[in-house]
């Protein structure tokens, strides 16, 4: 978990550009296109950090960030946009 990070942005380029970066970097890199996916993603493992935007479809950024931080608050969040 110490190097695992979720992107969570419905844009797939700036998921793909993010990816590639972290990845270079040496980290574990798993995306999501919305909020539901951030949190089935949490069902199967655990993330260090997540990398969140604000505007997704469905679930927000905000209401995903509170039910991270409801559940999983070790984790660390930065939202972005």
């Amino acid at each position: 978990m110490a190097h695992s990070i979720l992107i969570v942005d419905d844009e797939p380029g700036i998921r793909q550009s993010l990816t590639g970066v972290l990845e270079d970097e040496g980290f574990a890199v798993d995306t999501a296109a919305s909020g539901e996916e951030c949190m089935q993603a949490f069902e199967r493992r655990l993330y260090a950090c997540v990398l969140l935007d604000v505007w997704l479809p469905g679930i927000d950024g905000l209401e995903t960030l509170a039910r991270l931080k409801a559940n999983y608050p070790d984790t660390s969040v930065v939202m972005i946009s």
